[in-house]
């Protein structure tokens, strides 16, 4: 059963207000149409670089440009969300200085009208989410796993398992809280650290593959919806749309081989034009 909330604009003061209340929902959105669909359901609109591997058929999100961002970021905006809106800063576009990341999260927010950026990275990218705050942008972090720093780091792998990756998740935490960010994503990351750092924080968490216990939680929406074969741990299906999708095109692909579609009632006859 649907359960619409109609409400007003969502803002990032709503979000950050939401520390210890009610969890939030945030989904990903690439396109007007997923948009209109999902924003009557949810917290938070994020359009995330995760659209490189979703849409574009990338093994990685680091291929992903700002020129793909915007275009998608663009498509969203047209949906007129009410949920907050945030666009992901891809790889590359806000490492190099401060400087380069005001330009560009700046130029993201007036080609597209996002409510805030996300950026990934803890203590190494504090003075820039406090550059950026300071001048009027707001952002939310991203911690732990970070998709954008696979070929550093390895590959995908969950985050907290060791003394030293549990303290460095703690003042990555603690960074990002003091340097303004408005919320925190905790992705990839063991469920006892994830409970503690939203315990110690007095920023909202957003938890994939985290802990229950985060603020708010996120998933790549065609994850949930079925629409991959492989399915993450973290993920739960609430629908198998490539299953559906895929007998649809079958049937559809058979009424035509023979010549059952289009039927009578599905074309324009010469006399009226009906």
């Amino acid at each position: 059963m649907s359960s619409v909330r109609p409400r007003r604009k969502t803002s990032v003061t709503d979000i950050r207000r939401r520390k210890d209340g009610d969890p939030f929902v945030c989904l990903t959105a690439y396109t007007a149409m997923m948009a209109e669909i999902l924003d009557p359901h949810v917290d938070v609109l994020l359009v995330g670089d995760s659209v490189g591997t979703v849409l574009h058929g990338h093994d990685s999100t680091i291929p992903v440009g700002m020129d793909e961002m915007l275009l998608h970021a663009r498509s969203v905006a047209r949906a007129n969300p009410n949920s907050l809106f945030v666009v992901d800063m891809p790889f590359g576009s806000y490492e190099a200085s401060a400087d380069v990341a005001f330009k560009n999260a700046s130029l993201v927010l007036k080609e597209t009208g996002a409510d805030a950026v996300k950026l990934e990275g803890g203590v190494t990218q504090a003075d820039t989410i406090r550059f950026l705050v300071e001048r009027g942008i707001p952002v939310m972090a991203h911690i732990g796993l970070r998709p954008q720093a696979v070929r550093a780091t390895g590959g995908y792998r969950i985050v907290g398992k060791t003394q030293e990756e549990c303290d460095a998740l703690r003042a990555d935490a603690d960074a990002v809280d003091a340097a303004g960010a408005f919320s925190v994503v905790l992705e990839g990351v063991v469920e006892p650290v994830a409970r503690e750092i939203t315990a110690q924080i007095d920023i909202p968490t957003i938890g994939i593959g985290a802990s229950p216990a985060c603020d708010g939680q996120i998933l790549v929406t065609e994850d949930l919806l079925g629409m991959f074969d492989r399915t993450p741990k973290f993920v739960r299906r609430f629908a198998q749309l490539r299953e559906t999708i895929d007998a649809a095109v079958a049937d559809y692909a058979a009424a035509v081989r023979k010549r059952q579609f289009p039927s009578d009632a599905e074309v324009y006859a010469n006399d009226n034009g009906d």
